[in-house]
């Protein structure tokens, strides 16, 4: 697969992934939603991650409101990546 292929492939998973979890989540994700949409097992282990500072997406705090944000757009495309990746790794195919 080239590289515009690539890019269109994973513009288009984002686009699919972004609307579905923004319309369950709304702009912002945080807590459970957020750490098992990361793929964490529990939100104490995100937690562990936020504080080694290996969560792969950039979260943020918000003034006044606990725990830790992210936005839903950078979720849904580093799913969109790693689903890619993942597919040229396995078999240079993707089926979605």
């Amino acid at each position: 697969m080239s590289m515009t292929e690539q890019n269109e492939v994973v513009f288009q998973l984002t686009n699919e992934l972004e609307k579905e979890l923004f319309d369950r989540h709304g702009p912002l994700m945080t807590g459970e939603h957020l750490s098992k949409a990361l793929g964490y097992q529990s939100l104490e282990a995100f937690r562990i991650a936020v504080r080694r500072k290996t969560v792969p997406i950039p979260t943020f705090p918000i003034e006044k409101r606990k725990g830790k944000f992210a936005l839903t757009k950078d979720v849904a495309f580093w799913l969109a990546k790693l689903r890619i990746k993942s597919c040229e790794n396995n078999s240079g195919l993707l089926r979605t």
